[in-house]
């Protein structure tokens, strides 16, 4: 898809986006930019929930596990589709969003790390994913302040990252730029429907007419007043933990995105190093715990041993929006005029630019695109009892 096709032209429905982290805001800009009127509104301030706690990693390659077949497709869509992304709201904004192409090295410390390395290696190559097996000896040459015994490391020059926090704060403008309305700390207190259709939204005392209602509340989205039952997206809120250090920019202690087999790591330009994240079923409890930052901070020490003398600046919590399945809930539901843009749980970062795409195609053409029928809403919907003569 080329950057006049991320941009898009002519003229579309009233909409109304509820949430304004990276995908709410991303589609909200893309449909005013389109020509629609577009209200985005958030519970809180924009970009500073899953979105300002997430790694920002590009890594559809890396983290395909067995059985993610289906979602690997849509997130190499939206590598691929994240170079053109970039620059066009850099071209909107002036901003840099901190997007690195150094690519992502996984490495194994122990017997057990190098068999899994082995086995995600192998299984990740038959989906056609390029990846190159380093021995320690080469890994260590590309980043050497990994622990020495570092037994081999699986390189992808594709997966990059983006700075998730530059990437928020630059959509913010690139929204009201483009003539859409955003409403921070302005909580919608109900979805109107009227003669099975969508009418617009309650916030702030005020109905808020819209043709199009986008439901891209991450974690929050299952609990939005006045959705129907049936409509009710199955999302969860799945906490994770995440460490931000400091270290010297000018004498930066890693440049590649590391996985190592108990945590993730990842460099900034800035001099922070983000370390995450943990997996925990703990609602919406923003209280970081002892355990979650020592498994964290010993995981990447066992993979990068100097971060010991680095300062521990952040404690971040938050909640990813996670789904039955683990994949994103995207387009139409049984409500005309009720779309989906959420449950992209560990993902949503790196599956920011074919959501967009994907659901302002939708909005304003009615079209749905083919990548995107796999995690349509109706797959959580029971079928309907036969009925017996």
């Amino acid at each position: 898809m080329s950057k006049s096709q991320i941009l898009g032209a002519g003229t579309g429905p009233r909409v109304a986006v509820i949430g304004a982290g990276a995908i709410g805001l991303g589609i909200g800009w893309r449909l005013a930019r389109a020509g629609s009127p577009v209200t985005v509104f958030d519970r809180g301030e924009a970009g500073r929930s899953a979105s300002w706690a997430a790694g920002g990693m590009l890594a559809a390659g890396v983290e395909t596990e067995p059985g993610e077949e289906t979602l690997w497709q849509l997130a190499a869509l939206s590598q691929r589709l994240w170079p053109d992304f970039r620059y066009a709201l850099q071209a909107e904004t002036g901003q840099d969003i901190g997007y690195r192409d150094e690519g992502t090295l996984v490495i194994a410390l122990t017997r057990d790390d190098l068999e899994q390395l082995r086995f995600n290696y192998e299984f990740q190559r038959s989906l056609g994913i390029e990846l190159d097996w380093l021995a320690g000896t080469e890994a260590r040459r590309r980043e050497p302040y990994l622990n020495t015994g570092t037994a081999a490391a699986v390189y992808c020059r594709h997966d990059h990252q983006v700075d998730n926090r530059a990437l928020v704060t630059a959509l913010k403008p690139a929204l009201l730029k483009a003539g859409g309305v955003l409403h921070e700390h302005c909580e919608v207190t109900a979805i109107e429907i009227a003669g099975g259709r969508v009418a617009g939204v309650q916030a702030g005392g005020v109905l808020h007419q819209a043709e199009v209602v986008v439901v891209a509340a991450g974690a929050w989205s299952r609990d939005l007043p006045g959705l129907p039952r049936a409509d009710r997206p199955p999302v969860r809120p799945i906490r994770g933990q995440l460490l931000v250090l400091k270290m010297n920019p000018a004498e930066p202690l890693l440049r590649h995105v590391l996985w190592a087999p108990k945590a993730y790591i990842i460099p900034r330009r800035d001099g922070r190093l983000l370390i995450g994240a943990t997996t925990e079923e703990r609602g919406f409890d923003t209280r970081p715990t002892a355990g979650g930052v020592f498994s964290l901070l010993e995981g990447a020490w066992r993979a990068l041993p100097g971060i010991e003398e680095l300062v521990l600046d952040e404690i971040v919590v938050g909640f990813r929006p996670g789904s039955r399945d683990d994949a994103p809930i995207l387009g139409p539901t049984g409500v005309d005029g009720l779309v989906m843009a959420t449950g992209h749980h560990r993902n949503g970062i790196l599956l920011t630019p074919v959501t967009v795409e994907a659901i302002s195609q939708y909005v304003l053409t009615g079209r749905v695109m083919a990548e995107i029928q796999p995690f349509r809403a109706d797959r959580f919907r029971r079928p309907e009892p036969e009925l017996r003569s």
